[in-house]
């Protein structure tokens, strides 16, 4: 009897150890470092930050119609790869409590006005860096940890999909801006080169605390966006804007190789968006459910070199669908499905995670 009753104990907690290991939730998890193209409402907490969209007309065309926090009027590329994937929308890291049980399905650390280095978008005043994220991760990793175990964390951390999308912030409101530092203090070549190295540190960083599945997503033809459009004489794309970001995508493209040959058990990818946009801007006739009409100007009558955000008294256009564009800087729900979908139909960003492989189209909210 003894004998049975030990045999019974030990199963007990060979079945806890088991539990521990291997959560029963097999759907993806997913975490999202990025700026105010991947932001689900982080910056809505930070009561001085000038980069903030939780306000009208904002999230009109979301689920309940109202403002979150996204800086468009329904979903980021982020909400639409979470709904092909079939799990909800990772939560903004400043909205939940480390205490609940949802950050073991992942977390949204994207802040509005973030960039790789530091110094960028210094004047929102308030807002997440990559660095920042990063630690904000490291805080939430060391508390799954306390939840489920030290092996079981690393597990989880190995097999959830990382989407890290940053850059743009870095350029248009740093170094092409001529009146702060990093502008007066670097060639275009020696910015880079900052970029390029400051990114390398930081993806080695969240390797070291878990991070394997890795998409980073590159930079679109920000000199085609509206804001950049109004700079130019006749209204068309900066074309030195549009050189910056392709030597920049380029040279992230080969970092990442780099990584995944250096770093062990790496599997990143490098999304490459900058001719998906550039087509959908040259020829928005082709896409979308209605096709798209109008891709040089945006939805809110916003395209400005200062400002650019749909404010509440902003004139919308009379259907938000024919738009590429619903501000100054940000695309509109229809351009962010149809980036989404020619994105994750690239084999190389397929293979990052089989979640990816085999992903169901998303309908839109509305």
């Amino acid at each position: 009897m003894a004998a049975l009753l030990f045999s019974f104990a030990i199963s007990l907690l060979l079945l806890a150890q088991i539990r521990t290991i291997a959560p029963a939730d097999t759907k993806p998890v997913i975490f999202v470092f990025g700026d105010s193209l991947s932001d689900a409402g982080n910056n809505n907490h930070f009561p001085y930050s000038l980069a903030r969209s939780d306000f009208p007309w904002y999230g009109i065309d979301y689920f309940n119609g109202l403002p979150t926090g996204r800086f468009t009027n329904g979903r980021t590329i982020g909400d639409i790869v979470a709904a092909k994937l079939g799990v909800p929308s990772p939560p903004p890291f400043m909205s939940v409590s480390m205490n609940d049980d949802a950050i073991l399905h992942g977390v949204n650390y994207a802040s509005g006005g973030a960039g790789i280095l530091n110094e960028t978008g210094t004047y929102f005043v308030q807002k997440l860096s990559f660095d920042d994220q990063i630690s904000y991760f490291q805080k939430t990793k060391d508390v799954i940890t306390l939840k489920i175990g030290k092996r079981a964390s690393e597990k989880l951390c190995n097999e959830a999909l990382f989407l890290v999308g940053l850059g743009s912030n870095d350029y248009i409101n740093n170094f092409l801006q001529s009146g702060l530092d990093d502008a007066k203090k670097y060639t275009i070549t020696e910015f880079e080169d900052l970029l390029i190295n400051t990114l390398e540190g930081q993806l080695t960083r969240l390797h070291k605390l878990g991070a394997r599945k890795v998409v980073f997503h590159g930079l679109s033809p920000m000199g085609c966006i509206p804001s950049q459009r109004v700079k130019s004489m006749d209204g068309g794309c900066l074309g030195y804007v549009n050189d910056y970001v392709r030597q920049f995508n380029s040279r992230v493209k080969n970092l990442i190789a780099g990584l995944n040959s250096n770093l062990p058990a790496a599997q990143m990818a490098f999304a490459d968006c900058y001719n998906i946009v550039l087509d959908l801007i040259n020829n928005p006739q082709v896409y979308g459910r209605t096709r798209f009409k109008i891709s040089h100007t945006s939805c809110c009558n916003v395209d400005s070199t200062i400002g650019g955000l749909c404010l509440p008294n902003s004139q919308l256009c009379s259907n938000r669908k024919d738009y590429v564009f619903w501000d100054a800087y940000h695309p509109t729900d229809a351009a962010n499905a149809v980036i989404a979908n020619q994105i994750f139909d690239d084999p190389d960003v397929g293979q990052v995670h089989p979640a990816l492989r085999n992903i169901a189209p998303s309908p839109s909210p509305r």
